[in-house]
C-alpha cells in the first residue's frame, strides 16, 4: 500500500531548512512519500532526485529566510507601537487583591481559580510572585 503526504507548500511543513530535512527524512524512513502541491515536488524513499533535493533545499533556505524576515519586522513594529504607548500586552485578569485574601484565608489553588474564573496555574503563578 502506498502512502503518501500531501503538503500545500514546502513552508506550511517547517519552520526551517533543518525541521524540513528531519520531517521528510522521517517519513521516507517509514516508507512514507511526501508531496508538496505548489512547488510540484515528491520526495520518497525509492527516488534520488538530485535536482528534486536541490530545489527542497533551496526553497527550504528561501522560506527560512523569509519567516527570519517577519520577525524581525514584527519586533520593530511592536517596539514602534511599545514606543507610541500603543503596545501595553494583554491586560491584566488576576485580581491580586483577591487571591491573595483568598489564599490567606487557606482556600485551595482549585477553589480560588474557581472563584475568580482562571485556571490554577495562574493561580500558583500568581501565588509564587507574591510572596
Amino acid at each position: 500500500m502506498l502512502r503518501t503526504v500531501l503538503v500545500h507548500s514546502i513552508d506550511r511543513l517547517a519552520r526551517d531548512l533543518r525541521d524540513l530535512q528531519t520531517i521528510i527524512q522521517t517519513l521516507n524512513d517509514k516508507g512514507v512519500s511526501i508531496t508538496f502541491k505548489s512547488e510540484n515536488l515528491t520526495f520518497s524513499a525509492s527516488s534520488d532526485d538530485a535536482f528534486a533535493k536541490l530545489h527542497l533545499q533551496m526553497m527550504g533556505a528561501f522560506a527560512e529566510f523569509e519567516r527570519n524576515i517577519i520577525r524581525k519586522r514584527q519586533a520593530e513594529g511592536i517596539a514602534k507601537a511599545k514606543a507610541k504607548g500603543f503596545y501595553k500586552g494583554r491586560p491584566k485578569i488576576v485580581d491580586d487583591a483577591k487571591l491573595k485574601e483568598l489564599s490567606l484565608a487557606g482556600i485551595g489553588a482549585t477553589a480560588i481559580a474557581k472563584e475568580l474564573g482562571i485556571g490554577r496555574a495562574t493561580v500558583y503563578k500568581a501565588i509564587r510572585q507574591c510572596s
